[in-house]
């Protein structure tokens, strides 16, 4: 299996801390063997999880330039067409991803194209399912230009658990569809905003698959 970068810290923290646990556990429980049972079975159950997070899974990607790809796994919470103040200042669909803890969180590029628009927002930690998560939560803003000129906007947005967004895209820099633009930490929720003519091609509460799945097709 092979760890995503942004893992080493937080699994290198999980080490000391259950080696810290168990460590207290035989030495204030030294006879009591079903306490240190209990303590083993927590800490391989608890390791795998935190390494589940972190793996970095086999993904292909059929670039298409008519087509969004899913910026995440999860599940879709939202389709609607919206006011979108912050770059656009007008209508569009929004799709939006709930990243549960168990899904993987790196966050795959929709598109190719030009990074023309890119801003970070310090906020609240609302859970990602919250209508003010959007606007109000931890985020950050990116917009995508694709040759054609079709514009595509995309928010990482920060979860109750998820306090760290990580980005690794730029204005002005040249990206792939299906290549990685960033991660969030344990929980939280992906924001497409799409042309009011493109196809949605997802339904309430499908699975889609980052980097794989076509989400919608641009007129």
């Amino acid at each position: 299996m092979t760890i995503h970068k942004e893992g080493t810290g937080t699994i290198l923290a999980t080490a000391i801390f259950l080696a810290v646990l168990n460590g207290a556990i035989i030495y204030f429980f030294p006879d009591n063997e079903l306490v240190r049972k209990i303590a083993v079975i927590f800490s391989v159950l608890f390791s795998l999880i935190i390494l589940q997070f972190f793996r970095v899974p086999k993904r292909v990607t059929v670039q298409n330039p008519k087509q969004i790809i899913a910026p995440a796994d999860g599940k879709v919470v939202v389709i609607e067409e919206v006011e979108e103040p912050e770059y656009f200042k007008g209508r569009r669909r929004q799709v939006s991803i709930f990243m549960s803890p168990v899904n993987v969180h790196i966050n795959f590029n929709p598109l190719s194209g030009i990074v023309s628009f890119f801003k970070y927002h310090p906020g609240k930690f609302l859970v990602a399912w919250h209508p003010k998560a959007s606007t109000e939560n931890e985020r950050t803003t990116i917009v995508v230009k694709h040759e054609n000129g079709t514009e595509v906007m995309f928010r990482q947005i920060a979860g109750a658990l998820a306090r760290r967004i990580c980005w690794y895209v730029k204005e002005g820099q040249a990206v792939e569809q299906g290549s990685e633009f960033g991660f969030i930490k344990f929980g939280s929720r992906v924001d497409i905003f799409l042309p009011l003519d493109a196809k949605i091609l997802v339904n309430l509460e499908d699975k889609p698959i980052g980097g794989e799945t076509v989400i919608a097709e641009l007129a």
